[in-house]
């Protein structure tokens, strides 16, 4: 009768729900937790980053019919309405002519905190559950690339649209990433000023 040895014992199957390599734990922790995001914060996120790169586009676009087939940097100004203009005007600040840049280290200090005011925006509207603040964010995003593509080129910023009224202008000469974070920001304080006032208030307890 032949002599029994034992047979070598076969792996234990790992346990139920845990993948068997660091690898494989990843990759499903992440298709999780996109699983676990609902497609209305997706649609938001798609719609807002579309959004802000076709402002962007928009932006740099027009600045570049401007200065190449209009000229402007050497007509310097093209009426176009009596109460509109097309005004060249290299701007040194950020938007609207604020915060002027008169050195080259001031000039970079700018971009950089341009550029993290953007980084921050661009996360908050990853975030961000409410499909009109998505596109308040989106504007201020694609705006603010936009100027600072510009300042990163040139140095300046690029501003061409003059409104006025006569004599009275109610803005300094902007240009579309102006406008378009002007228009982000003032829907996100509308937002947050609305938020308060639909908050229901909490009876006093007993």
């Amino acid at each position: 009768m032949a002599e029994l040895t034992d047979a070598p014992a076969a792996p234990e199957d790992a346990p139920p729900g845990r993948p068997s390599t660091s690898l494989g734990t990843s990759a499903e922790g992440r298709a999780r937790a996109q699983d676990h995001v609902p497609a209305a914060i997706r649609r938001n996120r798609a719609y807002g980053y579309v959004l802000a790169l076709l402002v962007f586009a928009l932006d740099q676009a027009t600045k570049w019919v401007v200065t190449f087939p209009l000229q402007l940097n050497f007509r310097k100004e093209i009426e176009i309405l009596p109460f509109f203009d097309l005004r060249w005007v290299e701007n040194y600040g950020v938007s609207m002519g604020l915060l002027s840049a008169s050195s080259e280290t001031t000039r970079w200090l700018l971009v950089a905190m341009t550029l993290a005011i953007a980084l921050f925006v661009a996360v908050w509207l990853w975030r961000e559950k409410r499909r009109d603040d998505a596109w308040g964010l989106a504007l201020v995003l694609g705006g603010a690339l936009g100027n600072i593509v510009d300042r990163i080129r040139f140095g300046y910023v690029v501003d061409f649209m003059d409104l006025h009224f006569g004599e009275w202008r109610p803005f300094l000469v902007f240009n579309i990433a102006d406008a378009a974070i002007t228009i982000g920001v003032l829907l996100l304080l509308v937002r947050a000023l609305l938020t308060r006032k639909e908050k229901p208030v909490k009876a006093p307890a007993k």
